[in-house]
């Protein structure tokens, strides 16, 4: 799909009321694939690669969040969406917020999946570098990004590892990092009190790096649903795919006016 930002590249199903899927960073579409078709009966469901990634352009400027997000408005537009529910995972997640805060009028319902939230205090944290590898001549680089990512990922599940690296590679070693990076930088208090749409925080209770800020994201949303799934970790969505899809069509399908209740749901199975 050719876009004011660039070409972005997409994968759909389904008719019904339109809902956008944001992945993570390095991944692609591909992180919703088994997510998609359980979406689908009753939602239009549209999986876009974030500018830069998968398949889509990769701009020669360095993207921050709020590039990602003018991307997605730009899509969204030549889409013809002029309104439409908004999921976002990790890095998807922080661009769900800009492009929900800066366009409130265009969002229905917003779910935020494994989501940080870098403000004042969470610009402070000293975030590792996740996948930055130098390459070298013999490709020993390749099984360096695995190990680096092996953690992230259930050990049972080596496909999805297969996949990541897939999509990292799409990226290019050099800017692989680039995302995270984007996220560490971005001043989410600014677009968060311009949130409007009703709210789903979904977490994972083993994703070491969103549980944590759970609470702070929720006191920027104070009227938002939780869904805290037992044993999902930060590989929730292409983990998960089940639960996960249960948790976001609850939300969808729920009457707008019962979307706000602050409590916090516990599904799903132990790890």
């Amino acid at each position: 799909m050719s876009t004011r930002e660039g070409r972005i590249h997409y994968v759909q199903a389904g008719d019904g009321p339109p809902v956008l899927l944001l992945h993570q960073t390095p991944r692609s579409w591909d992180e919703y694939r088994d997510v998609i078709p359980l979406l689908a009966p009753t939602h239009r469901v549209i999986a876009m690669d974030t500018i830069g990634f998968g398949d889509s352009d990769k701009p020669d400027r360095l993207m921050n969040v709020e590039a990602f997000g003018r991307a997605v408005i730009a899509f969204a537009d030549a889409l013809g969406l002029d309104r439409f529910s908004l999921v976002g995972h990790h890095t998807g997640g922080v661009i769900a917020v800009e492009v929900a805060g800066r366009n409130p009028a265009r969002i229905d319902k917003l779910v935020l999946s494994g989501t940080t939230c870098p403000d004042g205090e969470g610009r402070k944290r000293d975030w590792p570098s996740i996948d930055a590898v130098d390459t070298t001549h013999d490709g020993s680089h390749m099984m360096e990004l695995w190990r680096k990512r092996l953690p992230y990922y259930p050990v049972d599940r080596p496909d999805l590892l297969d996949r990541f690296v897939l999509d990292a590679l799409k990226v290019g070693l050099d800017r692989v990092e680039e995302g995270h990076d984007a996220v560490n930088s971005f001043r989410i208090e600014d677009p968060l009190p311009s949130v409007t749409a009703p709210t789903l925080l979904i977490c994972g209770t083993e994703d070491w790096a969103a549980l944590p800020e759970q609470d702070k994201l929720a006191s920027y949303l104070p009227r938002c649903q939780r869904v805290l799934v037992k044993g999902g970790g930060i590989a929730l969505v292409d983990h998960m795919p089940g639960e996960f899809a249960e948790a976001v069509l609850g939300f969808l399908l729920a009457d707008s006016q019962a979307t706000g209740s602050g409590a916090t749901d516990v599904r799903g199975r132990e790890a």
